[in-house]
């Protein structure tokens, strides 16, 4: 047998795979399984993107490769209009953006076209493992800054020891925040990029979560710092923004040295999105709003919330995302506590652990439930929960 790379060995082991057969078993005696782990948008992408996917996809042109050096200008000008009209950002699109087969890929190689072996990474625990596995792939060490409740899960920077600061390449955060559901502030994205500009480091938020906001909360973004669109980087992703999770769409802004990096790494990885596809997001960021489904999310927020609250289970309240980060009661850790919710009520949690070891005494859920029309399914998990007699 030929060994696999040294580098896939970086990759930790799957923390659910107890919680995905105890799912599983459950599924196939044909219990009624509430899933609050997914975190992918459940309700369907706008029908007028999907018409203009339509459209677009008949179009011998777009069967093509994609020859643009950043990504179908159509799309580049409408991330860039769209930016200005959400932020009031300029961002010119042949220096600031650069198209995405999602922003998870984005982030990834982000990692591939800065690090060597030796530099650092930056990355918030708990947090979205994306960071931390490519930068380990990547030849780099990882730096784990830890996200504490007490510092309403913003990362520290006058934790990070000097020695860690002065050998870093990249430092990542991501707000409005998973898993935390954390927000920021402008403030605190200047401190970040003070910061990483007293340590040349490049400033990256993942702001896939920008646009799921409630009660009428704008969450900010960090290229509103004055030049910022210089010195740092941004990903936006129009799946949780569109509902478009499966379309694999999205961009990068900011820094055009940063930009210029990614995209040379890019043009020798892949060959962008298919055409049809990156035109029908440009209509979506030019013409279509998404607020309905946001909405949705809000009436579900508020059923569990409540109605966890109501129980003794003193869960946050987020203002933006759509998970709640919960701490699980006393006596338990999260795997034990999330094992046994799915044991006694076919309700699926995610362990906090599996964000790292920081967010053990946690669990996230997902307002993002398959089935459910109005809230109806999370007002049933609630019910289950009381039945159960956990003490809050």
């Amino acid at each position: 047998m030929v060994p696999s790379s040294k580098r896939l060995d970086q990759i930790p082991p799957y923390l659910f795979a107890e919680m995905a057969r105890i799912k599983a078993e459950a599924v196939k005696a044909g219990k009624d399984v509430i899933d609050l782990g997914i975190g992918d948008p459940d309700q369907p992408t706008p029908p007028e993107i999907i018409e203009a996917l339509y459209k677009f996809s008949k179009e011998s042109y777009t069967h093509r490769y994609d020859e643009s050096p950043r990504g179908v200008p159509e799309f580049l000008s409408a991330a860039a209009d769209w930016f200005r009209q959400k932020y009031g950002v300029s961002l010119d699109p042949s220096q600031n953006l650069l198209l995405l087969i999602g922003s998870k890929e984005g982030l990834g190689h982000l990692c591939w076209a800065y690090c060597d072996p030796g530099d650092v990474v930056i990355v918030p625990q708990p947090g979205y493992t994306v960071y931390k596995v490519n930068a380990l792939m990547a030849g780099a060490e990882v730096y784990e800054a830890p996200l504490t409740e007490d510092n309403r899960f913003l990362l520290d920077f006058d934790a990070i020891p000097d020695h860690v600061a002065r050998r870093a390449k990249l430092l990542f955060i991501c707000y409005p925040n998973n898993p935390t559901a954390a927000v920021a502030s402008i403030d605190y994205f200047q401190k970040a990029l003070d910061f990483c500009d007293r340590h040349s480091i490049i400033l990256v938020n993942d702001a896939a979560y920008a646009q799921v906001c409630y009660d009428g909360f704008v969450h900010p973004s960090l290229l509103q710092v004055p030049g910022a669109v210089d010195r740092a980087i941004e990903f936006h992703s129009l799946s949780k923004m569109f509902n478009m999770t499966g379309w694999r769409l999205g961009f990068a802004a900011g820094s055009p040295e940063g930009i210029s990096a990614l995209a040379k790494l890019k043009s020798n990885i892949d060959s962008k999105q298919f055409m049809a596809i990156a035109l029908a997001g440009a209509h979506a960021l030019r013409h279509v709003s998404n607020q309905k489904t946001f909405d949705l999310y809000q009436r579900r927020r508020d059923i569990l919330v409540s109605g966890l609250r109501r129980l003794g289970w003193m869960v946050p309240n987020p203002q933006a995302t759509f998970y709640i980060w919960a701490p699980v009661p006393k006596g338990y850790d999260s795997m034990r506590f999330s094992k046994e919710i799915l044991e006694k009520t076919d309700i699926v949690l995610i362990p906090g652990v599996g964000y790292g070891q920081v967010g053990d005494g946690y669990v996230r859920m997902s307002l993002t439930l398959s089935g459910d029309k109005n809230g109806e399914r999370l007002a049933e998990a609630v019910s289950r929960i009381e039945a159960c007699g956990f003490q809050f």
